[in-house]
């Protein structure tokens, strides 16, 4: 097939022999199959920003460490230099987290480096030798479901146990090859200590696979993985070897409205009385 343009460099650098073909086209970049030498593997070539429908929206972004004063300067002014290193650390993010998993036992593809915004990493295959086929594509065994959302929920603790919650798992983002479920497409990861958001990405990460499983295997709908796993989390308990159960007794006690209304009355007038001071001083 033709060379892609963004693989050429690769080419000429010796880092690629050849491109074979494409695998797919998903919302955020193009994923080839090539040959490095005598292995094959998977160059991802990720897209322009202004050509994927999946955003670096900002809950995404946050908690993410930058180098220096200049580039967060520059990130947030999205000047063209802000924004070519809002790409690069948008595209690092993927291989750092590849890269942490994969030290943690979760299942994902093995790294081998970003270059110019193209992801070289190990083609995972089927037990056939063929390329493994992405979750949403193959039917499921009640018994076959079971395993597997075991697994990923294993995996899931695991990815949060080094610090990381995925942020937009779905049957999509999940390739199967004979040893079960293996996690991709991971540069919207997001730090589980310093994203408010984290929680409820990991809820929505859970409740994702449970309802995709569940298609399959009925009873896994009625389960609470999401809200007992960040329970246990929370309170500083979660190992990667915590025996889960699937169920969460929600808080019973219902909020005391009229308790928190007087509260914000009660800090309004603090404020107030504040401001009123300030000006006092303001006007001697």
């Amino acid at each position: 097939m033709k060379t892609p343009k963004r693989l050429q460099p690769l080419i000429e650098d010796g880092l690629i022999d050849d491109v074979l073909s494409q695998l797919m086209s998903g919302k955020e970049a193009t994923v080839y199959m090539v040959r490095c030498g005598s292995d094959i593997r998977c160059a991802k070539v990720y897209k322009d920003v202004d050509k994927r429908s999946f955003k670096q929206a900002v809950q995404y972004r946050e908690g993410r460490k930058v180098r220096n004063s200049r580039q967060a300067r520059a990130m947030e002014k999205g000047s063209k230099y802000g924004r070519e290193e809002q790409e690069a650390l948008w595209h690092n993010a993927e291989v750092d987290a590849l890269y942490k998993l994969a030290q943690a036992d979760v299942r994902v593809p093995k790294p081998y480096g970003c270059i110019d915004g193209v992801l070289l990493m190990e083609l995972i295959t089927d037990a056939d030798g063929d390329v493994a086929p992405r979750l949403n594509d193959i039917k499921l065994t009640q018994e076959e479901a079971l395993a597997h959302h075991t697994q990923i929920i294993r995996d899931v603790v695991r990815m949060l146990c080094a610090g990381l919650v995925h942020g937009d798992l779905s049957e999509f983002n999940v390739l199967v090859d004979q040893d079960g479920p293996v996690i991709i497409d991971l540069p919207q990861a997001v730090d589980a200590v310093a994203n408010n958001h984290a929680e409820w990405m990991l809820e929505r990460d859970i409740n994702n696979m449970r309802d995709y499983y569940g298609q399959f295997a009925p009873e896994l709908l009625t389960t609470k993985y999401a809200k007992e796993i960040w329970a246990i989390y929370e309170s500083g308990k979660l190992t990667p070897d915590t025996e889960l159960t699937g169920h969460f007794d929600e808080p019973t006690e219902s909020a005391d409205v009229d308790a928190v209304l007087v509260e914000i009355q009660e800090a309004f007038e603090e404020e107030q009385e504040r401001l009123a001071r300030m000006g006092s001083v303001e006007e001697e």
